[in-house]
């Protein structure tokens, strides 16, 4: 691997994860010269919608911190990562190196649980915009909201957007 190219690792649940959140955002990514790797808690994740098929280059317990960025994927799956103890270590050790620490949808939540919103400007999936603030963050509705470190999208329709900014911050 080429030291000068940045590298993300994105994690997408084992299934029920957005199919447009996954393949936009790495759409976007990639086109902005970004290395992408995938993680889950399964070999093979099966998306929500078209049930695609997507295999991943290695499990959740395998992944460290050489990635200069780390992705989080919504859809309903991502539930399985609000309380899982390997994510929210990742969430806070990418955090504390102040390496970029990204995610959409409702997996804006997987940061909230990990403890870094606090008094953090963020955006969810508007159903969870309520939920969010339980966890001290400032939750402001919009597409794409960038605070230090953290990004944050609202759903399917800022994927590209998404990844634009995630590639953009990696830049």
């Amino acid at each position: 691997m080429n030291p000068l190219i940045k590298k993300v690792i994105m994690i997408i649940a084992p299934e029920n994860f957005r199919d447009e959140e996954y393949f936009h955002t790495r759409e976007s990514l990639e086109k902005g010269g970004i290395d992408v790797f995938v993680a889950s808690t399964a070999k093979t994740a099966i998306s929500s919608i078209e049930k695609k098929q997507v295999e991943v280059d290695m499990l959740l317990d395998d992944v460290t911190d050489h990635y200069d960025g780390i992705v989080f994927i919504g859809g309903s799956g991502a539930q399985v990562y609000f309380n899982n103890k390997t994510a929210l270590d990742l969430v806070k050790q990418f955090n504390g190196q102040k390496k970029i620490v990204a995610a959409i949808c409702i997996a804006p939540m997987i940061l909230a649980h990990a403890g870094i919103l606090e008094n953090k400007k963020v955006t969810v999936w508007e159903g969870s915009g309520s939920d969010i603030k339980d966890f001290g963050a400032n939750y402001t509705g919009e597409d794409v909201t960038i605070d230090e470190n953290i990004i944050t999208g609202n759903g399917p329709k800022s994927s590209y957007k998404f990844g634009d900014a995630v590639a953009k911050a990696l830049s």
